[in-house]
């Protein structure tokens, strides 16, 4: 057994790795930048976290998403890995004893949100660390082709120039041909190297249902497929409203999305997770860095704005290699309705600008000031106090998030913490001249560990039932010592956060480019229109569709998507259809034929012929022009 097997082995559980897992690792270990292309499920933490542990040194992994890093630091901690995170929201002591701790203490994984790169704390201190890799996760991210594209991303390859030496990894579970060339062009590659595994799912059976109730639809597919599944749709409102009716209907189910409290959003996923709530209807807030493996569908009753974001949420079904199901439900209202969504996500300038200089107004930033300003946000209390629509408001601030101009997160939820700010002899003097103290500060030491290295989580409810008093007298003690510098105390914040990333400028120095909003605006209707031809294919088999936009060349058919049922319903097998399908193609593009003239002309039974010939028909692949002649469309 190899080293890399052995950590796999000795940390993870694991006897084996999956597939790509050990290619990529090898690439990372030769000092090769290396981007890698698993799906969703496919594993990707363990191809930086075990060749990391391998190597002398610190890991660098950049990651958007809070809530998964937070999992993913508690999970290594829980593991007896040594792993820090940071991420805006967090206060400048937090961040200072944080990267402390990376220099001087051992750390293997430095966890580090986008918009903290290119701060001048963590530049300064990067440098006095051993960093062996830097791991890049939701790469796409970089991109502006990318369907998720962030700006604060860009801010990576100003951490190379620091970091010259450092191999990088970036890993993303969907990636078009463009975004895997820019990936590596905005990453600084030293050169080309992409490694990747097939999108195919051979387990994952995909459908397109063609209804004008989707209710019913809906109901009748959860009464015919068991098990546990995920419900997505497109507003906040529609959650609810879906799993009322389904609760109604004697199906188990709740709704979630990011406008719920932290702690009803973790009650909710949590015992979807324990099979207690068979189905979780939800917006897109909900499923990153979700582990359920037997999720035996995922349907959408709303499309999506692009195929890349169908795949990853319809990729959570069937991780655990059994049988499961994709299903979108789809009518012409839909693309009425998306072409609403299109005016809506992209304001005119002068209603951006207003929604800037409001901003501004709303946290009272002076111009010239407020760069690298963290502030709690509450989108509703801004948008009544300056009469905007709270929704127009929200794609305002997104396409100044486009822009570089600031970060909006979702809602933060930041624990309460301590961290004692005199060492123990001293302590232990405060201790002896405050009686009064005592009891309270042994308690903390009994009940928190490391609080002396670093910020450690606290519950002041549990507090005060150990001390038998209320919340309100534990949080004036530690109020009292956090001002006496015993301690310094962190209360527990709970809000969305706005992190301005340029000075405040005057309207007149307001600047917003038309190309760049045109150029986003094409690009967001482009990918709409590859859902649309999804969605509304009657020819091309789903998985050899989502395969194909994804850049497989000549993927095959599933044999098992609506389309393909369709096809194997005339008794014929894949093979046989594609190769009169071919032979048909070949004969018409070359000569003029009526329908009983091809069949003729076919080196196949005809009975066999006729049907794909009459399917192609149906289907328009095939038409038929001036004196029947037969032409290929498809």
């Amino acid at each position: 057994m190899n080293t890399y097997s052995q950590i796999l082995n000795r940390y993870w559980g694991y006897s084996v790795f999956k597939p790509m897992q050990e290619e990529i690792i090898s690439s990372i270990a030769s000092g090769k930048d290396t981007l890698a292309l698993l799906p969703t499920g496919g594993g990707k933490s363990i191809t930086f976290q075990v060749p990391s542990m391998a190597t002398e040194g610190t890991c660098i992994v950049v990651t958007p998403l809070i809530a998964l890093m937070r999992d993913q630091v508690e999970s290594l901690l829980k593991r007896g890995i040594k792993a820090q995170a940071i991420f805006s929201g967090m206060s400048r002591s937090e961040i200072d004893i944080s990267l402390d701790n990376c220099v001087y203490g051992s750390y293997k994984f430095l966890y580090v949100s986008p918009e903290r790169l290119g701060t001048e704390i963590f530049r300064e201190r990067v440098k006095k660390m051993k960093i062996n890799l830097i791991a890049v996760d939701e790469a796409h991210c970089i991109s502006q082709w990318g369907y998720d594209f962030r700006p604060s991303y860009l801010k990576i390859a100003e951490l190379r120039e620091i970091l010259p030496d450092v191999p990088v990894l970036a890993l993303t579970a969907t990636a078009t041909a463009d975004v895997v060339d820019d990936i590596q062009e905005k990453l600084h590659f030293a050169s080309p190297n992409v490694i990747r595994t097939s999108f195919e799912r051979k387990n994952l059976h995909y459908m397109v249902d063609v209804t004008e109730d989707k209710h019913r639809r809906l109901l009748e597919i959860l009464q015919k497929i068991p098990g546990s599944g995920i419900v997505y749709t497109r507003n906040r409102r529609k959650t609810s409203e879906i799993a009322r009716f389904l609760t109604g209907n004697g199906i188990s189910a709740d709704y979630y999305h990011a406008g719920l409290g932290s702690e009803t959003r973790s009650l909710k996923q949590n015992e979807w997770m324990k099979g207690k709530t068979r189905v979780i209807v939800a917006t897109n807030a909900f499923g990153m860095g979700i582990d359920k493996a037997d999720v035996r569908f995922v349907v959408h009753f709303d499309i999506p704005d692009s195929l890349e974001s169908y795949f990853q949420e319809a990729g959570r079904a069937g991780r655990d290699s059994r049988l499961s199901f994709a299903i979108l439900l789809y009518n012409d209202a839909d693309k009425v309705n998306a072409g609403k969504r299109v005016s809506l996500r992209f304001p005119e300038i002068e209603m951006i600008s207003q929604v800037y200089q409001a901003l501004g107004s709303y946290f009272s930033i002076p111009f010239g000031g407020g760069k690298g300003s963290v502030l709690d946000f509450n989108i509703n209390d801004f948008s009544s106090r300056y009469s905007f629509n709270a929704t127009t408001a929200y794609y305002c601030l997104k396409t100044l998030e486009a822009e570089g101009c600031l970060e909006l997160t979702d809602e933060v939820n930041n624990p309460s913490k301590i961290h004692f700010a005199v060492g123990r002899d001293e302590l232990y003097r405060f201790q002896v001249a405050n009686a009064a103290f005592d009891g309270f500060i042994k308690l903390l030491l009994r009940s928190y560990s490391g609080v002396f290295s670093g910020f450690a989580v606290i519950d002041e409810e549990f507090l005060a039932k150990k001390t038998g008093t209320s919340r309100d007298v534990v949080y004036q003690y530690l109020v009292r010592l956090n001002k006496m510098q015993i301690i310094q105390y962190i209360p527990q914040r709970k809000s969305p956060l706005i992190i301005m990333n340029t000075e405040r400028l005057d309207r007149n120095s307001f600047y917003i480019s038309t190309a760049s909003l045109k150029s986003r605006k094409d690009q967001y209707v482009s990918k709409l229109g590859s859902v649309y031809s999804y969605a509304s294919s009657t020819t091309q088999c789903r998985s050899a569709f989502l395969l194909g936009y994804f850049g497989e060349k000549d993927p095959a058919r599933c044999g098992h998507c609506d389309i393909c049922r369709k096809k194997n319903e005339m008794g014929l097998s894949r093979y046989e259809f594609d190769l009169i399908s071919v032979n048909i193609k070949d004969i018409v593009r070359h000569a003029n034929v009526q329908p009983d003239e091809l069949v003729q002309l076919l080196d196949h039974p005809p009975e066999k012929s006729l049907k794909v010939i009459r399917w192609l028909l149906d289907n328009a692949m095939l038409t038929q022009g001036p004196g029947n002649i037969v032409k290929w469309e498809g």
